[in-house]
């Protein structure tokens, strides 16, 4: 959540950061409004109560009861009781539409308005040649029995499937392969959270309100499934000040992530690409605002690391100002080369959110024992998302013979060095 001081202070600036990431004017106009409004009768509260004080102590040193400042008095009270109203409508809709309001793009996000004008900051490897034609995941993973479709369907309907045999055993190598790098490697702590997650998590980490629709949510308990890791990482510290030296912290953590797709029929929907539930290894940093700019090279770093010991090619971009996430300071992508699909996949976002997460669960820290407290900066990146990879690995290593070659970095997780 966007400081309100820094709109009041500063409008300007920021209707035109709005601007870069393709929001209109009306939503900051909406926002002065309502905080001017707020103020003004906070005010006019503020010289009635003074009023009535004042107005008491006279009462008090007098043997009568004058008629006419008592009835000013319930006149008063009246009024102070009006303002009180309108004044908590006015706060519940000046936090709905600040809740509302995306991240403030850093200055050296490239400005554009969508992922054609994304930047491509560096690459490693490059695509394999093949001497045959390579399938996609969706041929491949059916023949080798790996992936089962109809079963995923009749099961729980369109965009879901079932894994068999060595094709649920790569998915689990993997997730443990990037748990154990990102512990013993990168020296995150692991985390096993919850799946379900209180409504002010989710508000917390900056689903709700704006994204309510592509969460899924059980009605009757309150609970929302999470749609990655970084919601119920967030509020590990939600409401907390941190005491010195604590800093940084550095998570990791598993989890199935459900989000409702919507899209139209096309190359997409096809296999496991896009689903409703998927699964993930997200990492996660509470920093000081000092070095969150280092840290999101260092979480990057981490992420391609992955990719590197897979042995899997990737780019990675700049996402510009109109591509970029809600919650982000900074975005940088990392994109997974797929051989069959013959195209690029990304596998992980890793965002710099700045204080905009901290402001909203309200995560604080002390520098010192002497010093007051201060909002943490949050980050957050995949580490990697399946079944992206999944994809990568399948295509990316796949043979004439329509088997599939183990990575070697997942060798001591599984107990075989081909799927056939």
């Amino acid at each position: 959540m966007i400081d309100i001081k820094l709109i009041r202070d500063n409008p300007e600036a920021v209707f035109q950061a709005m601007e870069k990431r393709g929001e209109g004017r009306e939503s900051i106009d909406e926002i002065i409004g309502l905080d001017n409004t707020f103020r003004r009768l906070l005010q006019e509260a503020e010289a009635l109560r003074a009023r009535r004080n004042e107005v008491s102590k006279q009462i008090s040193f007098r043997k009568d009861k004058p008629a006419d400042l008592i009835a000013e008095m319930r006149r008063v009270g009246d009024r102070i009781s009006q303002i009180e109203a309108e004044s908590g409508e006015i706060t519940a809709g000046l936090e709905d539409k600040l809740l509302r309001l995306p991240n403030l793009p850093a200055a050296d996000v490239p400005v554009g308005k969508d992922s054609q004008d994304n930047t491509e900051v560096r690459s490693w490897g490059k695509p394999k040649e093949f001497t045959f034609k390579p399938l996609p995941h969706w041929e491949l993973g059916e023949k080798l029995g790996i992936i089962d479709f109809q079963r995923g369907v009749k099961l729980s309907g369109t965009r879901f499937y079932v894994l068999r045999g060595q094709g649920a055993q790569l998915q689990r190598a993997l997730i443990n392969f990037m748990l154990d790098r990102h512990v013993n490697a990168h020296g995150y702590t692991e985390i096993f959270p919850p799946f379900m997650v209180k409504k002010e998590s989710m508000v917390g980490s900056g689903n709700l309100p704006k994204f309510a629709d592509n969460l899924y949510h059980d009605i009757e308990e309150d609970y929302w499934f999470v749609p990655t890791a970084e919601v119920p990482l967030t509020n590990l510290h939600r409401d907390e000040i941190l005491t010195p030296g604590t800093l940084p912290l550095y998570y990791v953590a598993h989890t199935s992530c459900f989000r409702r797709e919507k899209m139209a029929a096309g190359k997409d929907s096809r296999g496991i690409k896009r689903g409703h539930q998927f699964e993930k290894v997200e990492m996660y940093k509470f920093v000081e605002p000092e070095t969150s700019v280092s840290e999101l090279d260092k979480l990057t770093r981490d992420a391609e690391d992955i990719c590197q010991k897979l042995g899997l090619p990737y780019h990675v971009i700049h996402l510009c100002t109109g591509d970029m996430g809600f919650a982000a300071v900074k975005t940088l992508d990392i994109g997974i080369w797929a051989a069959g699909c013959r195209e690029w996949l990304e596998v992980s976002s890793c965002s710099n959110c700045g204080d905009f997460q901290a402001r909203r669960a309200n995560i604080r820290y002390r520098p010192d024992s002497e010093s007051k407290p201060r909002l943490v900066h949050t980050l957050n990146g995949s580490g990697l998302a399946l079944p992206r990879i999944m994809i990568s690995i399948i295509e990316n290593y796949q043979q004439q013979d329509g088997s599939i070659i183990v990575p070697e970095a997942l060798h001591p997780y599984m107990n075989t060095r081909v799927i056939k």
